[in-house]
Protein backbone atom coordinates (compact mmCIF):
# COMPACT_ATOMS: atom_id res chain seq x y z
CA UNK A 1 0.00 0.00 0.00
CA UNK A 2 1.31 3.18 -0.77
CA UNK A 3 -0.32 7.02 0.46
CA UNK A 4 0.51 9.99 -0.86
CA UNK A 5 0.14 13.91 -0.17
CA UNK A 6 0.74 16.69 -2.16
CA UNK A 7 1.55 20.27 -1.04
CA UNK A 8 2.83 23.32 -2.22
CA UNK A 9 -0.33 24.62 -4.57
CA UNK A 10 -1.78 28.28 -3.82
CA UNK A 11 -2.65 31.31 -5.62
CA UNK A 12 0.00 32.72 -8.19
CA UNK A 13 0.16 35.22 -11.05
CA UNK A 14 0.77 34.97 -14.58
CA UNK A 15 4.28 34.15 -15.09
CA UNK A 16 4.96 32.96 -11.54
CA UNK A 17 6.39 29.62 -10.27
CA UNK A 18 5.07 27.14 -7.36
CA UNK A 19 6.82 23.95 -6.54
CA UNK A 20 4.55 20.83 -5.54
CA UNK A 21 5.95 18.48 -3.29
CA UNK A 22 4.43 14.81 -3.08
CA UNK A 23 5.42 12.77 -0.02
CA UNK A 24 4.87 8.84 -0.79
CA UNK A 25 5.03 6.44 1.83
CA UNK A 26 5.07 2.41 2.08
CA UNK A 27 7.77 -0.10 0.61
CA UNK A 28 10.21 -0.04 -2.13
CA UNK A 29 9.35 2.98 -3.34
CA UNK A 30 12.86 3.51 -5.30
CA UNK A 31 11.38 0.54 -7.52
CA UNK A 32 7.82 2.98 -8.57
CA UNK A 33 6.83 5.06 -11.24
CA UNK A 34 5.72 8.93 -10.00
CA UNK A 35 3.28 11.02 -12.14
CA UNK A 36 1.50 14.48 -12.03
CA UNK A 37 -2.14 14.74 -13.49
CA UNK A 38 -4.22 17.62 -13.48
CA UNK A 39 -7.86 18.12 -13.60
CA UNK A 40 -9.35 22.14 -14.39
CA UNK A 41 -12.68 22.89 -13.42
CA UNK A 42 -15.29 21.44 -15.77
CA UNK A 43 -12.74 19.39 -17.89
CA UNK A 44 -10.86 15.78 -17.61
CA UNK A 45 -8.10 14.54 -16.23
CA UNK A 46 -5.00 15.46 -18.36
CA UNK A 47 -1.47 14.04 -17.50
CA UNK A 48 0.97 16.79 -17.03
CA UNK A 49 4.16 14.43 -16.51
CA UNK A 50 5.81 11.34 -15.19
CA UNK A 51 9.62 9.94 -13.71
CA UNK A 52 10.82 6.48 -13.87
CA UNK A 53 12.37 4.43 -11.44
CA UNK A 54 14.97 5.16 -13.53
CA UNK A 55 14.33 8.64 -12.97
CA UNK A 56 13.68 8.88 -16.71
CA UNK A 57 11.30 11.92 -17.27
CA UNK A 58 7.89 12.25 -19.68
CA UNK A 59 5.96 15.65 -20.12
CA UNK A 60 2.98 16.64 -21.78
CA UNK A 61 3.01 19.57 -24.85
CA UNK A 62 1.29 21.71 -22.75
CA UNK A 63 4.19 22.20 -19.65
CA UNK A 64 7.58 20.83 -21.69
CA UNK A 65 10.07 23.48 -21.01
CA UNK A 66 8.10 25.14 -17.87
CA UNK A 67 7.72 22.21 -15.66
CA UNK A 68 10.43 19.83 -14.42
CA UNK A 69 9.33 16.97 -12.16
CA UNK A 70 11.95 15.46 -10.26
CA UNK A 71 12.54 12.84 -7.40
CA UNK A 72 14.46 12.55 -4.04
CA UNK A 73 14.69 9.02 -3.37
CA UNK A 74 16.54 9.06 -0.14
CA UNK A 75 13.06 11.26 1.58
CA UNK A 76 10.72 9.65 -1.06
CA UNK A 77 9.77 13.08 -2.12
CA UNK A 78 8.16 13.91 -5.99
CA UNK A 79 8.82 17.52 -6.24
CA UNK A 80 6.94 19.52 -9.74
CA UNK A 81 8.83 22.87 -10.19
CA UNK A 82 6.43 24.93 -12.15
CA UNK A 83 7.54 27.78 -13.87
CA UNK A 84 5.89 30.51 -16.27
CA UNK A 85 2.47 29.50 -15.09
CA UNK A 86 -0.21 30.63 -17.13
CA UNK A 87 -3.87 30.60 -16.17
CA UNK A 88 -4.78 27.55 -18.27
CA UNK A 89 -2.43 25.85 -15.94
CA UNK A 90 -5.10 26.83 -13.17
CA UNK A 91 -6.37 23.15 -11.66
CA UNK A 92 -6.19 20.56 -9.03
CA UNK A 93 -2.96 18.68 -9.53
CA UNK A 94 -2.37 14.81 -8.02
CA UNK A 95 0.33 13.00 -7.38
CA UNK A 96 0.30 9.31 -8.77
CA UNK A 97 2.48 6.09 -8.07
CA UNK A 98 2.64 2.67 -9.49
CA UNK A 99 5.12 0.18 -9.25
CA UNK A 100 6.80 -0.23 -12.54
CA UNK A 101 10.69 -0.97 -12.57
CA UNK A 102 13.11 0.47 -15.46
CA UNK A 103 12.98 3.72 -17.30
CA UNK A 104 9.64 3.32 -18.43
CA UNK A 105 6.98 5.65 -16.76
CA UNK A 106 3.08 5.78 -18.81
CA UNK A 107 0.69 8.12 -18.98
CA UNK A 108 -2.08 6.64 -17.34
CA UNK A 109 -2.98 3.48 -15.39
CA UNK A 110 -1.28 4.29 -12.18
CA UNK A 111 -2.84 2.20 -8.91
CA UNK A 112 -2.42 4.67 -6.45
CA UNK A 113 -2.96 8.75 -6.10
CA UNK A 114 -3.01 11.41 -4.01
CA UNK A 115 -6.09 13.78 -3.24
CA UNK A 116 -4.83 16.65 -5.01
CA UNK A 117 -3.78 20.22 -4.24
CA UNK A 118 -4.82 23.37 -5.98
CA UNK A 119 -3.15 25.62 -8.23
CA UNK A 120 -4.37 29.19 -9.25
CA UNK A 121 -2.85 31.21 -11.64
CA UNK A 122 -4.94 34.10 -11.89
CA UNK A 123 -3.76 38.17 -11.55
Amino acid sequence: QVQLVESGGGLVQPGGSLRLSCAASGNNLDYYAFAWFRQAPGKEREFVSCISSAHSTVYAESVEGRFTISRDDVTNTVYLQMNSLKPEDTAVYYCAADPLGGSYCPANEYDYRGQGTHVTVSS
